[in-house]
């Protein structure tokens, strides 16, 4: 009877252990892609912060370009009313 008994006693905690053992696997891949999905919820709020307070250098080069132009602009129709003027 005895021996009965701690057979199904080391059986019974043997499940136990696997039951537990895969419920905190379970668990643990749970809170993985919970982490995982905040982590890339925070990464694309950084990335539009940056993108909302900084300028790329392209953009940059874009501008003064344009500026540059409008300026050549400006100073030849400043030219031309000069001679035109004279």
């Amino acid at each position: 009877m005895d021996e009965h008994f701690f057979q199904l006693l080391i059986t019974g905690s043997g499940l136990a252990s696997g039951l537990i053992g895969t419920y905190v696997g379970l668990q643990n891949r749970a809170l993985l892609a919970e982490v995982r999905k905040e982590l890339a919820e925070t990464e694309n709020r950084i990335c539009e912060r940056v993108n909302g307070k900084y300028v790329r250098s392209a953009e940059c080069q874009l501008r003064e370009a344009a500026i540059r132009e409008h300026v050549e602009m400006l100073a030849d129709e400043v030219r031309r009313r000069n001679a035109a003027g004279d």
